[in-house]
C-alpha cells in the first residue's frame, strides 16, 4: 500500500513536463536536476489546492525532508491555502529550514499572513535575523510584499539594509527589495543610495534592478544612474 506522499509522488510524476524540467533546472543551478520533477507551477498550484482539503494532507506535511523539488513546491502551495494564521505560521516555519532555492523561497506568499501583518512582523524580524541563506531570503521578501505601500515606516529599509551576509541569494533579494522600495517609496529609498549606506555589490545591483523597473519613472533612473559606484564588492 502506497503512503500519502507515494500517491502524491505518482500523480506528479503523471503531470511531467521534461522539457520545461529541461529549462527550469538551468534556473536553479544549486538543485540536482534528478530531484526535479518537472510539473509547470500552474499546474502544481491547482494540485496543490485540491491537496490542501485531503483528510491525509497533514501526512505529507509532516513527512519531511521531500525527496523532490516539486514535492517542496506542492508543500509551500498548500500552506498558502490555510486560512488560519497561527496555524500558516506554524507550518511556514516548520517548513523554512527545508528550502534550498530561490525559486521555491520566493514562490510562496501565504494569503492570511496580509491579513495580520502587525502580528508578523516580529517572526520577519526573527526570519531576516537568521543564520540560514534562505530563512533570510523569506524574511525579506515578506518585508517587501506587505510592508512597502500603505503600512511602510522607513525603519523597514534600516532593517533590510542591516542584514549582513555574503550569500549571492540573499544579497539579491536586498537589492530586490531596495529596488521595490524606489519605485514605492522613493524619497525614503533615494538616501540609500545617495549616502552609500549599502555595501557597493548591493548599491549598483539595486539601480540596475529599479532601472530595468517600468514603475520609475526615466527622469529618476538618470538620477540613480549618476549614483552608481566604480568598486564592487
Amino acid at each position: 500500500m502506497y503512503s500519502f506522499t507515494e500517491e502524491i509522488r505518482e500523480r506528479l510524476f503523471s503531470m511531467q513536463d521534461k522539457e520545461y524540467r529541461d529549462f527550469h533546472a538551468a534556473l536553479i543551478p544549486n538543485v540536482d536536476k534528478e530531484t526535479i520533477v518537472g510539473v509547470r507551477v500552474p499546474e502544481l498550484r491547482k494540485y496543490a489546492k485540491k491537496l490542501s482539503a485531503h483528510s491525509r494532507v497533514e501526512e505529507f506535511l509532516s513527512e519531511l525532508p521531500h525527496k523532490y523539488y516539486d514535492e517542496n513546491n506542492v508543500h509551500i502551495f498548500i500552506i498558502e491555502q490555510i486560512r488560519d494564521y497561527e496555524e500558516c505560521l506554524r507550518q511556514v516555519e516548520r517548513f523554512l529550514p527545508y528550502v534550498d532555492n530561490w525559486s521555491t523561497c520566493d514562490m510562496w506568499a501565504p494569503k492570511v499572513f496580509e491579513k495580520h501583518t502587525e502580528e508578523l512582523l516580529p517572526h520577519i524580524k526573527e526570519w531576516i535575523a537568521a543564520k540560514e541563506t534562505y530563512t533570510i531570503r523569506f524574511g525579506l521578501g515578506m518585508l517587501m510584499r506587505y510592508y512597502l505601500g500603505n503600512r511602510f515606516q522607513p525603519e523597514y529599509l534600516e532593517l533590510a539594509a542591516s542584514v549582513k551576509s555574503e550569500e549571492y541569494y540573499v544579497k539579491m533579494m536586498v537589492a530586490w527589495f531596495f529596488a521595490t522600495a524606489l519605485a514605492k517609496q522613493y524619497k525614503f529609498a533615494l538616501p540609500y543610495l545617495q549616502e552609500k549606506r549599502l555595501c557597493a555589490w548591493i548599491h549598483n545591483k539595486t539601480i540596475q534592478k529599479a532601472c530595468e523597473s517600468c514603475r520609475i519613472a526615466p527622469d529618476r533612473k538618470d538620477e540613480m544612474r549618476s549614483l552608481r559606484v566604480e568598486k564592487e564588492a
